[in-house]
């Protein structure tokens, strides 16, 4: 009976105990969002930075209601260190470290992404202190969350934010006409190319180097590109031809891969790409002498007649080559085949006359 009572009581114990908890705890429960807003929902409430700016703490409930966070999370999820309310002060010595003791909350939920943002070349540049180098927020947003690419033409906008020029150039391009005024979603966004979170330097050698399997995401695809008319045999012609076999086989890591091979973004460009038929495209007939110039500077007037393109070589496109490439086709195994006829002969004549 003692032992039966002793674990009884124990069990009273713990259940007093955590009775107990919950009861503290309850008295100092975070504050709920409507505690919040009863500051931060004045347009005037402003927070002075070490720096001397100031900055907005206005929290737009109704924005904040309708992102992806809203009815999910409360504010203390993200604001860890604000549990009491009225809460002390923070100060930080400009914007920079304001979003740097914040942004690192996102990883609690998103893991992956912060893992891999790590690897990117944004990463690397607010490690070297660069104010400028964006964190979650900055691309995300912070109490007005939408869904990662809805709408779609929303990434751009949101690059464009820091890549102005390239932005700009983006909006006159083939893709981003299609994108932003007939809503084509085929066409790549920033993010196709340039990984959200793991983006990669563009200025590297082996990301040059990437370039024609990165379009080749793209037009190698033969559903999407029936609907442009559009070859899909791009890739397999340019690896094909001089350019495409050097890049094949120069994958390593070089000072300057621009000065022994050529890729796809060095003949159409690369953020202001037009239509192969567009008047400022530098692949027309037009332009192309002016475009092979920029690596064969001495090249003549007859240079880009060499090149035939991304076409297959047919009695229709470049009908000599494809006359002297049936004929290899037919001369080569006509003497092979008789190379080995040679040889077979000679053995049968070997072992009849033994």
């Amino acid at each position: 009976m003692s032992l039966r009572l002793a674990i009884l009581m124990t069990l009273a114990g713990a259940l007093i105990s955590l009775t107990g908890v919950q009861a503290a705890g309850t008295a100092s429960d975070p504050p709920s969002i409507a505690s919040c807003m009863t500051c931060h929902d004045d347009p005037k409430f402003v927070h002075k930075l070490g720096d001397g700016k100031k900055i907005s703490l206005f929290i737009d409930q109704h924005a904040f209601a309708h992102s992806v966070h809203g009815g999910k999370l409360v504010c203390t999820d993200c604001h860890t260190d604000m549990v009491e309310s009225p809460h002390d002060t923070k100060h930080f010595p400009n914007r920079l470290a304001m979003r740097l003791a914040y942004y690192e909350m996102c990883k609690r939920c998103h893991f992956p992404e912060y893992s891999r943002l790590l690897d990117g070349v944004h990463y690397a540049k607010l490690a070297k202190g660069d104010q400028n180098a964006p964190t979650c927020v900055d691309c995300h947003g912070s109490h007005a969350m939408t869904r990662p690419a809805r709408p779609r033409a929303l990434i751009s906008r949101t690059c464009a934010q820091c890549h102005t020029a390239i932005a700009a150039a983006y909006v006159r391009s083939v893709h981003g006409k299609a994108l932003l005024e007939e809503d084509n979603h085929d066409v790549p966004v920033c993010t196709d190319c340039h990984h959200p979170h793991d983006n990669s330097n563009p200025r590297a050698a082996s990301w040059h180097l990437a370039i024609p399997q990165l379009c080749a995401r793209c037009h190698t695809n033969k559903q999407m590109m029936a609907k442009y008319r559009i070859s899909t045999d791009v890739l397999t012609t340019y690896l094909a031809d001089f350019h495409g076999v050097t890049a094949s086989i120069e994958r390593s890591e070089k000072a300057d891969p621009r000065a022994f091979t050529a890729t796809c973004t060095d003949c159409h460009g690369i953020h202001d790409i037009a239509r192969v038929n567009d008047r400022s495209s530098p692949v027309i007939k037009a332009n192309l002498l002016a475009t092979c110039r920029r690596c064969h500077r001495a090249a003549g007037p007859n240079f880009p007649s060499a090149w035939i393109g991304h076409y297959e070589p047919s009695l229709r496109h470049a009908p000599l080559v494809y006359a002297v490439s049936v004929f290899y086709m037919i001369f080569i195994p006509f003497v092979i085949g008789g190379l080995v006829l040679q040889i077979l002969l000679h053995l049968w004549r070997v072992v009849v006359n033994r």
